[in-house]
């Protein structure tokens, strides 16, 4: 709802990409372009997932079983996981066309209500989770691209970190001016990266056909059981190759379940698999390889070339993520699990299109702390995986939940079906669990950061909407009052923006109190932020007649969408409400909260909470008001 001074009340993974192409293109259009943005995470991951991998492998020499054993897993893992999980059954479980984290956690809540505390922890912890991977993805993915420079010339080595600053720097700098202008490049520029990796790893093959046993998952089985301790520490760098299949889930929204389904199955998919398979065989058959496999598949002569290409391939992967960042953001701000925080819009035409700044900025200083403490992309390999595998435990048991109550599987069924992603989600998550000591503590520090934030939020939003409604009058009893006390009148239209439309806005009670006059038209608005992505048109909108003077405008939207009251009012005059823009005022109140002496938080949860209210962008800007139309009254409160 709109609030004075809060942020509007409530969720795959849930990120909404600015970079998607608009819906009425056509198919091809979409499928091309979803291989800028929704595979740009998981197709860079062939730089380090299996060197990675290899590194441990080599640790205790490398053998025919370690390097067809690790390939296998790798595969299986992209066959099970991403193509079984996430394509074919996870993009079934979509929010009005919507996926990710957020929007499965709101489906969920539509099936089981939202008093369910289960579900709504397990969608705010996903949602932190992510923000952890979003911050570690920049940052190994171009230290890994531009790594590749050691291998031309040594005397690249010492500008390795300061490139990488300088890139990753230019990646946060641009948001600001938007995307859509790179954007039709994207889709592009990863088909050229895709076809060549996988023309790169086709014709490593030959080096070491045997590779091609790694189709077999008694390989990988075998290694992952019969190698103890060793087997379950490479499962937890293979793991890197499907750090990406959260994007398939949580874009599905902007290029549709077949575009998606079709890049993967026809163009991605075989592209990783030819270039893991020849990175294999060029082990197999240069253990030497092991140390950067995939940029000693090309030729010397290419070796530069491929650089590049990996490093305009790593930022298209680093861009999606961080718009991903904005959306997912923006989505707790409308579900009410952040403060209000300005979101600007890059595009006149595409919604999608935003730009949060201190969303950007946190990111920035995340991402460049990171390669300032790792210093390497073998070193942030430790820190990387568990927020991911997190997040798709979580993923996965949100989704048991809509199978079993939306879907109305039985419950044994459902347990029955889900019990199997479920366990690989589980290993995965074992696995790298033993990254912690070695960095792995990074994202699950971040991840504890954002939920405890977003706890104290919702919990002081609750507690501070209680004490509202507990010490205001109700609009009915102030109609009364005021029939009665017969207030003097001025001319044109007041509008109230407020959280709680069944008591009186504290602003309307600090104008009549101080002012002594009320407005001809009383209009006491406030806007719902519903379960689902998007609301259409013809349901924007409640209006209710309260009094002859006052009128009770509910406005409706989308957590996907952002609440644009100039627009809503535009809708309103269309329906046949009377106003003059140039007559109304708009009256906000602007709360300084305070701690109580006796709360219903801890003394620190309450400082985070007045810290973070005091940091919440002003309603003026959040709803997009004229600000010169915008009258603000403040007072004390609190919580």
């Amino acid at each position: 709802m709109a609030q004075e001074t809060a942020a509007a009340p409530n969720v795959g993974p849930g990120c909404e990409q600015p970079i998607a192409p608009k819906k009425s293109s056509g198919f091809s259009a979409l499928a091309l372009g979803s291989l800028g943005v929704v595979y740009g995470d998981i197709g860079t991951s062939p730089l380090y997932a299996l060197r990675e991998s290899f590194l441990h492998v080599k640790a205790s020499g490398v053998t025919d079983a370690g390097v067809i054993g690790t390939v296998s897993l790798l595969l299986w893992a992209l066959f099970f996981t991403v193509t079984a999980k996430y394509v074919l059954f996870l993009m079934r479980a979509d929010n009005k066309g919507e996926g990710g984290t957020l929007s499965l956690m709101a489906l969920a809540q539509s099936a089981v209500g939202h008093g369910v505390a289960p579900v709504f922890f397990l969608g705010v912890a996903g949602a932190s989770l992510f923000s952890g991977d979003a911050i570690i993805t920049p940052a190994i993915s171009v230290l890994s691209a531009i790594e590749g420079l050691e291998l031309v010339t040594p005397v690249f080595t010492p500008y390795i970190l300061p490139f990488s600053i300088v890139i990753l720097i230019s990646i946060f700098w641009v948001q600001s001016h938007g995307t859509a202008r790179v954007a039709a490049f994207f889709g592009p520029i990863m088909a050229v990266f895709f076809l060549i990796i996988g023309v790169l790893g086709a014709t490593g093959i030959g080096a070491a056909p045997r590779i091609l046993l790694a189709f077999d998952p008694i390989y990988g089985l075998s290694f992952l059981f019969g190698h103890g301790l060793l087997g379950f520490v490479v499962l937890g760098s293979v793991f890197l190759a499907v750090t990406g299949a959260e994007a398939l889930y949580a874009d599905m929204g902007h290029f549709g379940r077949a575009p998606i389904q079709t890049a993967w199955m026809i163009f991605v998919l075989p592209a990783l698999t030819l270039n893991y398979l020849g990175q294999g065989a060029l082990v197999l058959s240069n253990p030497g390889a092991v140390e950067n496999p995939f940029f000693l598949l090309a030729p010397k002569w290419a070796l530069l070339p491929l650089v590049l290409l990996a490093t305009v391939a790593t930022v298209i992967a680093s861009q999606a993520v961080i718009t991903g960042a904005f959306s997912l953001a923006r989505q707790a701000i409308q579900l009410g699990l952040l403060p209000r925080m300005m979101v600007l819009h890059t595009s006149e035409t595409q919604e999608g299109q935003i730009f949060i700044p201190k969303v950007n900025r946190l990111l920035l200083l995340g991402v460049l702390l990171l390669v300032l403490l790792f210093k390497s992309s073998s070193a942030l390999a430790s820190a990387y995986g568990i927020a991911v595998t997190g997040t798709m435990v979580v993923t996965t048991s949100l989704a048991f939940v809509v199978v079993w109550k939306l879907w109305r599987w039985p419950v044994w069924l459902a347990a029955l079906f889900v019990s199997g992603f479920l366990a690989i989600d589980l290993a995965f998550l074992a696995a790298n669990l033993m990254k912690i000591v070695d960095g792995g503590w990074v994202p699950l520090l971040l991840g504890g950061c954002a939920m405890v934030v977003m706890w104290t939020w919702v919990r002081g939003a609750a507690l501070l909407a209680q004490k509202t409604r507990r010490d205001s009058i109700s609009m009915q009893d102030l109609i009364r009052m005021l029939e009665r006390s017969k207030p003097i009148r001025v001319a044109g239209t007041a509008v109230f923006l407020t959280n709680a439309p069944e008591v009186a806005p504290s602003a309307f009670m600090h104008n009549l109190k101080h002012n002594k006059v009320m407005h001809e038209r009383v209009w006491i608005m406030s806007v719902v932020t519903e379960d689902t992505p998007r609301v259409p048109l013809n349901r924007r909108f409640e209006i209710r007649k309260l009094s002859d003077d006052f009128t009770s405008v509910i406005l409706h939207y989308g957590y996907m969408e952002s609440p644009r009251i100039p627009t809503a009012l535009a809708t309103l005059r269309k329906a046949g409400l009377k106003f003059d823009i140039m007559t109304t005022s708009f009256f906000l109140g602007r709360r300084t909260v305070k701690a109580a002496q006796s709360s219903g938080m801890p003394v620190w949860q309450d400082k985070l909470f007045i810290v973070l209210y005091r940091q919440a962008a002003n309603a003026t800007d959040f709803f997009s008001i004229p600000s010169d139309r915008v009258v603000e009254l403040g007072e004390q409160v609190t919580v």
